[in-house]
């Protein structure tokens, strides 16, 4: 009788790719990217924090840092406060902008809603 060998790890991992598989073909695994909160947003790490941020006023507009840093960053560096929309190209201001954090967290900054939807068509 054909007795195979794997180790647990390697198990472990096989299993993990089924259930990872099912979940895809069930639809029910975590999109690519998901609409966050603009208050949960770093905008100078560009990453989704999972709770409120620290508000930084500038021109009537706000914007969010995680620290004192990023807020001084974000008051006194115009450039820290726009990024580039992946679909369009152009430059989007942080404090209005839709954003979309990827599964491991890092953000990305769209003009609209409708250049966030066709992003995500493409993918």
């Amino acid at each position: 009788m054909f007795k195979p060998n794997f180790s647990r790890a390697a198990l472990a991992g096989l299993l993990l790719l089924g259930v990872a598989a099912a979940a895809l073909a069930a639809g029910t695994a975590e999109p690519a990217l998901r609409r966050v909160e603009t208050k949960h947003v770093c905008m100078i790490n560009n990453q989704d924090m999972g709770r409120d941020q620290i508000p930084v006023q500038v021109d009537n507009k706000t914007y969010y840092g995680c620290c004192e840093g990023c807020k001084k960053a974000l008051t006194e560096k115009p450039e820290t406060r726009v990024a580039i929309d992946p679909q369009s190209g152009k430059t989007v201001d942080k404090a209005t902008a839709v954003i979309a954090a990827k599964a491991d967290g890092a953000v990305l900054y769209f003009e609209s809603e409708k250049s966030f939807e066709e992003f995500l068509k493409k993918q």
